[in-house]
């Protein structure tokens, strides 16, 4: 089976939307992962339908698929990083992070995008995380079940330093049709299961995953080959599961090297599955 892989413009900041777009489907990727920003297809803007619009028409034209990530720094907040959230204390701020997520399901619809893709957010100090953890029950729930409504995936990401942390705080949400954004590295952090066995072991909730380099313990996104990931075991785990969807690549901190970190990023993943093809049966 052939893996179908996506770069996420997380890590092409320093590009238009445009260029980046053209830059990923010129290195030959099946599609994008598309992190909604103030200067990537805005959501907050007058314009945001006639963008998406126009953003759906161009990835169709180059035969990309799409994810959205909403991931973005200070899309909601310019003065605090990823704030507001589905766990801050203010209700004001868990209702705009909330509307922020139904739109970014808003322009999925629009790009006929596979997934999209969100996190918990990081509970301030003083925050009783059990009362945290209602909230976010809460507001998942609300995400998934308009999302539904409107024929698109929803995924939470754990991420480390999170609320939902592990995969292990991802499985005990008990809410019906929310899958999984599994991102392989964030395995190497927390140290709780290797990546490629997570894989294996939450093959039938997964609905989009993320991949690049990571060292043990350490939550920084690295180049393929700079770290402790074992790539090849990873796409041969979602091969042997029959992964169908977008495996993105995520460089958030790559964006001063975009044009040379798209396309050899995927040489990489083609280096890899080449070995595969090549072992002795």
């Amino acid at each position: 089976m052939t893996l179908r892989f996506a770069y996420n413009t997380n890590g092409t900041a320093n590009h238009r939307l445009d260029d980046a777009i053209d830059l990923i489907a010129d290195a030959g990727y099946h599609g994008v992962a598309l992190t909604l920003d103030i200067h990537h297809l805005d959501p907050f803007a007058e314009n945001w339908v006639q963008e998406a619009q126009r953003v759906s028409s161009r990835l169709q034209r180059l035969g990309l698929g799409s994810v959205i990530e909403t991931g973005a720094r200070f899309l909601l907040d310019p003065r605090a990083k990823h704030e507001p959230t589905l766990v801050s204390g203010d209700a004001s701020g868990r209702a705009r992070r909330i509307g922020f997520l139904k739109r970014a399901v808003d322009i999925a619809v629009i790009l006929h995008s596979e997934a999209v893709s969100f996190w918990a957010g990081v509970p301030k100090p003083g925050i009783d995380r059990d009362e945290a953890q209602l909230w976010l029950a809460d507001g998942v729930a609300e995400i998934v079940a308009y999302a539904r409504e409107q024929g698109i995936v929803a995924c939470l990401e754990p991420e480390p330093g999170m609320l939902i942390e592990t995969l292990d705080d991802f499985a005990a949400l008990k809410i019906d049709g929310l899958r999984l954004a599994l991102d392989t590295g964030h395995c190497l952090v927390t140290g709780e299961r290797d990546p490629a066995a997570a894989v294996a072991e939450f093959a039938d909730r997964i609905g989009t995953v993320a991949i690049e380099d990571m060292a043990r313990g350490e939550h920084i996104h690295l180049p393929f080959g700079e770290g402790d990931m074992d790539v090849s075991a990873v796409l041969d785990a979602l091969d042997s599961i029959g992964f169908q969807r977008l495996v993105c690549v995520e460089l958030s901190r790559e964006s001063h090297r975009a044009d040379v970190m798209v396309p050899s990023s995927l040489d990489y993943l083609r280096t890899c599955r080449n070995h595969k093809a090549e072992e002795p049966a």
